[in-house]
């Protein structure tokens, strides 16, 4: 197959089979390419569509999103995890605003110095929105060429990413390039997927070298294993006479960075008086909560929750300051500070009710 086939059968597919009603293509935007781009990354469609909705209503344009508390949007973008992307994202609006009156810019080594945008985000706003020719090297398009050309390696190593995006760029119509983007995309999501690929109804299964090989699903290969260790912590769910737990804002580097937690602790101590000490809070004695395991990308996380409900109203005591507040949680209703998701389960959890001594047996985050 010649390169102009392969991009002239991937169009043809796309224009009966491809998915043309993806709310960021109407209208298919720079902004609105830009952000779902961002949100897709380590993320499925299904899970993005109303992440993105929300997002799109609450910030319409660059301009509102680089006006908002960071607090607002991390609160909106709690759920969809990595919550890097979401601190470079108001950065990168703030910039844009600052520096380009809102717009991106046309030229690719400039978006990609802007923060969170790499060479396959930057190409993809490119294509999408303008139709300019670049290439672009997502997971879904890894996999379909790395199967198409039956390249050997796991695809984060150098050299295989350099034959990857040379693939890639050798590939490009001249013509449709948006079109073109988001159809590689669509059958690497679609059609040629990780575990189940439907090779019977792919548009360029009869050059693939992974299928004439009948190795499919050895493509690309994995990436190298290591160890996923498991850490623990224990979580302080301070709760006030109004049901109201005490959080405070995580530094902004590691794990939910700038959102809200309980206070979280790596050593078991004397919670009372730790409460006292540190908070000016006295405590009921703790109750012991059902554990919650979260898994992220390097380790496993366990926490041990502990709820300690304060004696009386203690209002002097409430400690007040910009890294601390207190939350009420609400299940459906978005909170007003940006909390992790397997905080906000454990706080929507029946077992903080007043009136319910006894936790469940499981709790999964």
């Amino acid at each position: 197959m010649t390169k102009a086939a392969f991009s002239s059968r991937l169009l043809a597919w796309f224009d009966r089979h491809g998915r043309h009603d993806l709310p960021w293509q109407h209208p298919r935007e720079a902004y609105r390419v830009w952000l779902s781009e961002i949100m897709l990354q380590q993320t499925q469609v299904a899970t993005v569509i109303p992440f993105f909705e929300r997002f799109i209503a609450r910030f319409p344009t660059v301009q509102a999103l680089a006006e908002a508390p960071a607090d607002d949007v991390l609160a909106l973008w709690a759920g969809l995890g990595y919550y890097a992307r979401a601190r470079n994202l108001h950065k990168c609006a703030q910039l844009l605003v600052e520096h380009y009156e809102g717009a991106f810019p046309y030229d690719i080594d400039t978006l990609i110095e802007l923060p969170g945008i790499g060479r396959s985000t930057a190409a993809a706003i490119l294509s999408q929105a303008y139709g300019e020719r670049h290439a672009i090297l997502d997971g879904n398009v890894r996999r379909v060429l790395s199967r198409y050309a039956a390249i050997d390696g796991w695809p984060g190593q150098p050299a295989v990413q350099k034959k990857l995006w040379a693939l890639s760029e050798s590939l490009l119509p001249h013509q449709r390039l948006a079109d073109y983007t988001q159809a590689i995309m669509d059958m690497g999501a679609t059609v040629c997927t990780s575990r189940k690929p439907a090779c019977g109804i792919c548009p360029i299964s009869d050059d693939c070298s992974a299928k004439q090989q009948g190795k499919v699903l050895d493509y690309p290969a994995a990436k190298p294993k290591r160890a996923h260790p498991l850490k623990r912590e224990w979580a302080l769910l301070i709760e006030n006479a109004r049901g109201e737990i005490f959080c405070e804002r995580r530094p902004p580097a590691g794990i939910w960075g700038g959102l809200w937690c309980p206070p979280m602790l790596k050593e078991q101590q004397d919670w009372l008086a730790l409460c006292e000490a540190r908070y000016g809070f006295i405590c009921e004695p703790a109750n012991p909560l059902a554990v919650v395991r979260h898994s992220f990308t390097h380790f496993d996380l366990e926490i041990l929750p502990l709820r300690l409900k304060l004696i009386g109203e203690q209002s002097k005591n409430i400690r007040e300051a910009s890294d601390a507040t207190w939350v009420k949680i609400t299940a459906g209703i978005t909170p007003a500070v940006g909390l992790p998701a397997p905080i906000r389960k454990l706080l929507e959890s029946p077992n903080l009710s007043l009136d319910q001594l006894q936790c469940p047996e499981s709790f999964t985050a």
